[in-house]
């Protein structure tokens, strides 16, 4: 099996005024807007996009940038990945879109989803 980046995601508490700022710095565009909790961010020398959500409060000890990962069977991944030493922190989305955030064994959150679910 294989996983491909799909985007590299920042959290924030404010997508829309992050993602503008990031780019302005890189020459990119903000492509997409989801009501001030998400944004994205296409850069032309970058082969993935850059990603922003709204969060709450981002915690002492909670990576700020974290993998947003891709592949073709999340449930086979997903076993593949707790068998080699990753941490299940939440299975999440519903029957349209569904996701699961882990961590790595040095407790870095990363989040896998099915291909078919990213644009």
């Amino acid at each position: 099996m294989v996983m491909t980046l799909g985007m590299v995601t920042f959290d924030t508490t404010d997508a829309n005024r992050l993602a503008e700022w990031w780019a302005e710095q890189t020459g990119g565009e903000v492509v997409e807007r989801n009501d001030g909790w998400f944004a994205m961010v296409a850069v032309p020398s970058l082969p993935v996009r850059l990603a922003f959500q709204k969060v709450a409060d981002p915690t002492p000890g909670k990576n700020r940038v974290h993998l947003d990962l891709s592949c073709q069977d999340l449930d086979a991944e997903v076993d593949r990945l707790l068998d080699a030493g990753a941490t299940l922190v939440e299975r999440r989305g519903d029957e349209s879109f569904r996701w699961v955030t882990l961590a790595d064994p040095h407790g870095n959150v990363f989040c896998v989803a099915e291909e078919s679910g990213h644009s």
